[in-house]
C-alpha cells in the first residue's frame, strides 16, 4: 500500500476518500493512496503510470491518441470515446469530476497525491460512477514564496521543464502558477507522411489564488489549468499484409503507413474551478467546490494504417461542462459524522467524424455528427456512527436524475469526404439517422458498511454499495437500419428511438477486508475480496454494414445482460530499518459473462460462453524494493520496481492477433537528495527490458457469430475483410525502453 502522506513515524497514510482527512486504514473502503514525491521518486510521467500501482486497475491511452484515456477498475470502464458513452470510472481534478475522457492522461506534476478507489461511488463524490474513481489531487499554494524548476533529458529526446511559484499577498492571500513543457521525438516514423510516430508536444499550465485555509475559518482557491498538446496523430501497426497491395508488415511496431494527416492533430483543454471550505462552527463545515471545462480535440484516425483511403476517419470532439456541488460536513468528535450533498452537471459532447472509404467505392464518406448532452441533478449523503470504540457502521445513499439528449445525423456522401472536413464530396441520398430525442433515467442507489477496529491499528470491515450508470443513444447508430414493426417501409420516431438507444447498467457490489498497521507502524496491509453482480452491461461497439446499398460504418450498440465480478486485493508496505522499504500489489479478478445475448440470423443468442471482459487482466501485480542512504546530510535513494499483467483482450470477442499475454515491466530510479531536498538529481528507467506489448487496435474483419472465431480469407489471405478491401487489423503499443536524468531546483 503505496504512501500518500506521512505523518508520526513517516509511514502514516492519510486520504480523503470520504471527503475528509483520515488515516487510510479507518477507511472502509479499498483505495490506494500514492503520494507526489513517490511518483516523483519513480519517474511517474502521467496518469497511466498510476495503473501499474494499484491492483485491479488498468489505465492506457486510448487507441490511435496521445490523450484520450481509458480507464477499468475491477473490470468495469469504458474503452469507446465517443460522445453518447459515460465513462465508467471517474477521473477527478481537484475534486472536479472530468465528463469526457478526452484529454484526460493528466501529465504529473505539482502533484501531492493521487488516489485510486475501487468499487461503485457515489454517496461521497459528485459524480455517480460504477467501476470507481481516481483522484488527482494538486498541491496548495505554501505560506513563503517559493520556486521550483524540474529539468529532464532523455531517450528520444525527452526534453521537460516545469517552473511552479508561489508567494503571498498579504497574511491571508497566496497566489501561484507552474508552466510544464513536455516533448519527445517519436518512438517510429510514419514513412507515408514523414511525421514521428508516438512523439509528445505539450504545453501546459495552472494559475492559483488561495486565501485561508491555514487555520482561518475560511480557505478559498481558485484555479485555472490550460493543456494544449500538438503531438503528431498517433498511427498504428499493422497485424496483417495489406489484402490488396500487398504492402509487407513492418518490423518496427512504432512504425506506421498511415496517410490522413488532416485535421492536423490538435488537442487544446483548459478550465476553472472554485473551491470553498468554510466552517460554520467546530463541528460543522460547508463546502462548494464550482467548476466550468472545455476541451476541443481535432484528429485523423487511420484505421488501416495504410497510404490508400482504404478506412481513413478524421475526427472532432468538442466538449464543454459546467458543475456545481455542495457538501454539508458533520464531524463534532462524537460517534456520528457525515456528510450531505448536491450536485448538478450540465455536459455537452458532440463527436463528428467521416468515414472514407475511397478504395470501396470512389469517395465515399460516411459522415455522423453526434451532439449528446447530459443534464444531471443528485442528492446524496454518507454517515458513519460509533456504535461503540471499536464498532462503527456507516450508511449511505444518492437519487441521481440524468436526462439525456441527443442530436443525430448521418448523412453518405460520394466523390470525397464531408464539408465538414474539407471535402468535396457530394450528399447521396437521404440522411440515414436524422434523429433529436432525449431520454430520463433515475435511481437510488445505497452503500453500507461495517467497521470493527479491535485496535486504532487493526480495521475489519464488510460493505455494501450499488453503482448504476445512465442510458443513452449510439452516436454511430443509423436509423434506417431500425427494424420497420408495421412492415410498411415507415419507421416511426419512437422505432428509431428504441433502436438507437441503450439502458442504464448496474452493479452490486460486496466487499470484505481487512487494513492492518503492524510491527509499530512499520508494516501496512491491506486485503480485500469482493464480489459483483453486473447486469445490463452496456457494449458498445462498430461493425461493417450497409446503408443505401453502399458499404458503411455501423454502431452496435447492446446491453449484453449479466456478469460477475468476483476477486481479491492485497497491498503491503513495510520499512525494514536501516533504509529499505518494500512495496507490494496483488490482484486477481474472475470476470465472467453470465448472459450475453446478441441477435445471429434474426434470432436472440446467448453467446457468453465465447465472450471475456476486456481489459481486465486475471492477474496483476507489483513490487518496489527501494534504499534509501544517508550520504552526509544528504540522500541517495534507489528503487528497483516490477509490474505484471496477465493475458487482456481488447474486446469482448477474443482475437488472436490484438490480444496480449502476460508481461512484466521492470523500472528503476536512482536519485540523490541534497541537504534539505534543496536540490536532486536522478536516474531513471522504464520499461528496462524493452518488452513490446498491445494496449488496444482496431479490428474489422469477418468472424464466426458465435464464437468470434476469425474466419480466415480465401488464396492464403489470412482474414476476410469487413471494411474496405484491404482489411483492418491494426494494434497499439505501450512505450518502449526509456532512460531519462530529471534535475529539481528549490529555492
Amino acid at each position: 500500500m503505496p504512501e500518500a502522506s506521512t505523518g508520526e513515524e513517516g509511514n502514516v497514510i492519510i486520504v480523503t476518500a470520504r471527503r475528509r482527512e483520515e488515516r487510510a486504514i479507518d477507511v472502509p473502503i479499498a483505495v490506494t493512496a500514492i503520494s507526489g514525491q513517490q511518483l516523483a521518486d519513480q519517474g511517474a510521467l502521467d496518469l497511466t503510470d498510476v495503473g501499474n500501482l494499484a491492483p485491479n486497475v488498468t489505465l492506457e491511452t486510448s487507441r490511435a491518441t496521445n490523450s484520450t484515456l481509458s480507464a477499468f477498475i475491477r473490470g468495469i470502464g469504458q474503452q469507446d470515446p465517443v460522445s453518447g458513452f459515460e465513462q465508467g470510472v471517474g477521473i477527478y481534478l481537484d475534486d472536479v469530476y472530468l465528463n469526457r475522457p478526452q484529454a484526460a492522461v493528466l501529465d504529473i506534476y505539482d502533484v501531492e497525491r493521487i488516489e485510486v478507489l475501487r468499487g461503485p461511488q457515489g454517496t461521497l463524490y459528485g459524480r455517480n460512477t460504477i467501476g470507481g474513481a481516481v483522484k488527482y489531487v494538486t498541491k496548495r499554494l505554501p505560506q513563503d514564496v517559493t520556486l521550483k524548476a524540474r529539468a529532464t533529458y532523455g531517450t528520444y529526446d525527452q526534453a521537460e521543464g516545469v517552473v511552479s511559484v508561489g508567494a503571498p499577498v498579504s497574511d491571508l492571500v497566496r497566489v501561484g502558477g507552474s508552466v510544464a513543457r513536455l516533448s519527445r521525438g517519436g518512438f517510429g516514423d510514419n514513412l507515408t507522411t514523414g511525421l514521428e510516430n508516438y512523439n509528445k508536444d505539450i504545453w501546459a499550465g495552472r494559475l492559483s489564488m488561495e486565501m485561508g485555509g491555514y487555520g482561518e475559518p475560511v480557505f478559498l482557491r481558485i484555479q485555472g489549468d490550460y493543456t494544449r498538446d500538438k503531438s503528431n496523430p498517433r498511427g498504428g501497426h499493422r497485424l496483417i499484409p495489406g489484402l490488396v497491395s500487398g504492402a509487407p508488415v513492418l518490423k518496427n511496431v512504432f512504425d506506421t503507413r498511415g496517410g490522413l494527416n488532416d485535421p492536423e492533430q490538435d488537442v487544446e483543454a483548459y478550465g476553472v474551478m472554485m473551491n470553498a471550505e468554510i466552517d460554520l462552527s467546530d463541528a460543522l463545515q460547508l463546502r462548494s467546490i464550482s467548476a466550468w471545462r472545455k476541451d476541443t480535440s481535432d484528429t485523423p484516425i487511420d484505421f488501416d494504417a495504410l497510404p490508400a483511403v482504404d478506412l481513413d476517419v478524421p475526427g472532432r470532439y468538442l466538449n464543454e461542462q459546467l458543475s456545481q456541488e455542495v457538501q454539508l460536513l458533520w464531524d463534532n468528535d462524537g460517534p456520528l459524522s457525515g456528510l450531505l450533498g448536491f450536485y448538478y452537471l450540465d455536459a455537452k459532447a458532440d463527436t463528428l467524424f467521416d468515414v472514407r472509404l475511397f478504395t470501396a467505392f470512389a469517395g465515399l464518406t460516411a459522415y455522423t455528427e453526434a451532439n449528446v448532452d447530459t443534464e444531471t441533478y443528485a442528492v446524496f449523503g454518507d454517515f458513519t456512527f460509533d456504535v461503540t470504540e471499536q464498532i462503527s457502521v456507516s450508511v449511505g445513499g444518492r437519487y441521481t436524475w440524468d436526462e439525456r439528449s441527443a442530436e443525430i445525423l448521418r448523412q453518405n456522401y460520394l466523390g470525397g469526404g464531408s464539408p465538414e472536413f474539407g471535402g468535396l464530396g457530394i450528399p447521396f441520398g437521404a440522411p440515414s439517422t436524422n434523429f433529436d430525442g432525449s431520454r430520463d433515467f433515475k435511481k437510488f442507489t445505497p452503500r453500507a458498511s461495517i467497521s470493527f477496529m479491535p485496535t486504532p491499528d487493526h480495521n475489519i470491515y464488510a460493505s455494501y454499495s450499488q453503482g448504476f450508470k445512465g442510458g443513452g443513444f449510439d452516436p454511430r447508430g443509423v436509423g434506417t437500419n431500425a427494424p420497420d414493426l408495421d412492415n410498411n417501409g415507415t419507421r416511426s420516431d419512437a422505432e428509431i428511438a428504441q433502436f438507437l438507444s441503450f439502458r442504464p447498467e448496474q452493479v452490486d457490489s460486496y466487499e470484505v477486508g481487512y487494513k492492518g498497521s503492524l510491527a509499530g507502524g512499520a508494516v501496512n496491509v491491506a486485503v480485500a475480496a469482493f464480489y459483483a453482480d453486473y447486469t445490463d452491461v452496456q457494449i458498445p461497439g462498430s461493425v461493417a454494414c450497409t446503408v443505401s446499398g453502399l458499404p458503411s460504418f455501423c454502431g452496435v450498440v447492446s446491453n449484453a445482460g449479466k456478469a460477475t465480478i468476483k476477486g481479491l486485493e492485497f497491498e503491503g508496505n513495510a520499512r525494514f530499518g536501516n533504509g529499505f522499504n518494500l512495496a507490494v500489489t496483488a490482484g486477481w479478478v474472475d470476470a465472467q459473462y453470465d448472459e450475453y445475448i446478441t441477435n445471429i440470423g434474426n434470432t436472440p443468442t446467448d453467446v457468453a460462453e465465447f465472450r471475456k471482459v476486456q481489459n481486465t487482466p486475471e492477474f496483476t501485480g507489483s513490487a518496489n524494493l527501494s534504499y534509501t542512504m544517508p550520504v552526509g546530510e544528504a540522500d541517495v535513494f534507489m528503487n528497483v520496481g516490477v509490474s505484471y499483467r496477465s493475458k487482456t483482450y481488447q474486446f469482448e470477442i477474443p482475437n488472436p492477433y490484438l490480444d496480449q499475454d502476460g508481461y512484466a515491466l521492470v523500472d528503476a530510479s536512482l536519485v540523490y537528495k541534497a541537504p534539505g531536498n534543496r536540490w536532486t538529481i536522478g536516474v531513471y528507467g522504464k520499461n528496462l527490458l524493452d518488452k513490446e506489448y498491445k494496449t488496444s487496435g482496431y479490428t474489422f474483419v469477418a468472424v464466426n457469430p458465435t464464437t468470434g472465431a476469425i474466419i480466415p480469407g480465401t488464396n492464403g489471405a489470412p482474414v476476410v475483410p469487413t471494411l474496405g478491401p484491404e482489411g483492418t487489423l491494426t494494434a497499439f503499443y505501450g512505450n518502449p525502453r526509456q532512460v531519462f536524468v530529471t534535475g529539481t531546483l528549490n529555492f
